[in-house]
């Protein structure tokens, strides 16, 4: 393993790899000090064996504690990146190597030799994927690279932008105050899934507690339409990307509410509903989950980059 960075040569290293337009919503000393604090669980990550340990008993997969340690690696002479051992949706069986920052901005040309330290490193694990970040396009590397796949695309934009879109004036907000639909907002996934069976493994309900905590921070909201509940939509203040943001926790139409062009509208009425403060409303959105990720653009979101997966040789 080599030298770490520092949290603050990580977020510098993790600015540069950021989407353009997002450079012109936060200056860049407010979002290095941002990424700067993102950036520092990774190194704890690195070198916290109490930590590394706990993750070692949980997963229960054979590997003793140091292994489970975040690694720095320089891949190349220009090249250095934090690989992490990381388990999709924690099922054991599906381990993959995460490349979470690299000095530089990845490029296709780049993977072969990360895929190479990727499984020198986490090979025990017998991981089947590399998961990487880019700000390019979606379609860029599932056309150079062989097998590539998206995972989830990013979707931001500034509060103030979306607030002025116009909406339908039978689509409206309130406050949500307890679990009251929390049982229809699990058959409308469930309704969903049995119409796109991929949509699975590409979203689902969040569970009670996590309602519970968006419900007392004030920010969730139940969807009204003809003055019937017709789903959810919630968001939390916390920075991501080193952007001071709404993270969106929830965004959901129930069955009768679907396929009248209102999801769209669901991203602008949040908006509205929020405190404004200089936020970004941001959202992460499986890359294959067309519906949902057109009704982001639609109502004036812009993907600003995401992860990819990326098959390793077994």
């Amino acid at each position: 393993m080599s030298t770490l960075p520092t949290a603050a040569d990580l977020a510098i290293f993790s600015l540069a790899a950021q989407h353009p337009l997002t450079r012109g919503w936060v200056d860049d000393p407010t979002r290095l000090a941002l990424l700067t604090e993102e950036h520092a669980f990774d190194l704890q990550l690195a070198t916290d064996l109490d930590l590394a340990r706990q993750r070692a008993e949980f997963l229960d997969v054979g590997q003793p504690p140091e292994a489970f340690l975040n690694r720095w690696e320089e891949v190349g002479p220009d090249l250095g990146a934090m690989l992490s051992i990381r388990f999709e949706g924690l099922d054991r069986e599906k381990p993959f190597v995460d490349a979470s920052v690299t000095s530089r901005p990845l490029t296709a040309a780049d993977l072969p030799v990360l895929m190479t330290t990727g499984l020198d490193v986490f090979g025990a694990f017998r991981p089947g994927r590399l998961r990487i970040w880019s700000a390019a396009p979606m379609d860029r590397w599932t056309a150079e690279v062989p097998g590539a796949r998206p995972d989830r695309r990013v979707l931001a934009e500034p509060l103030r932008e979306l607030q002025e879109c116009k909406v339908p004036d039978d689509l409206t907000l309130r406050p949500t105050r307890d679990l009251t639909h929390y049982a229809d907002a699990v058959t409308a996934y469930a309704a969903v899934d049995a119409e796109h069976p991929s949509h699975v493994g590409q979203a689902r309900i969040m569970d009670e507690d996590d309602l519970r905590e968006v419900i007392e921070a004030g920010t969730m909201f139940d969807v009204i339409w003809r003055d019937q509940w017709s789903g959810y939509v919630g968001a939390l203040p916390k920075p991501k990307h080193g952007l001071p943001t709404y993270s969106i926790q929830e965004m959901l139409l129930a069955p009768h509410a679907r396929g009248h062009g209102l999801g769209p509208h669901l991203s602008i009425l949040l908006a509205r509903a929020l405190p404004d403060g200089g936020r970004v409303l941001l959202g992460t959105i499986h890359g294959e989950n067309r519906g949902a990720r057109g009704a982001a653009l639609r109502a004036g979101r812009h993907d600003v980059g995401g992860w990819t997966w990326v098959p390793l040789p077994t």
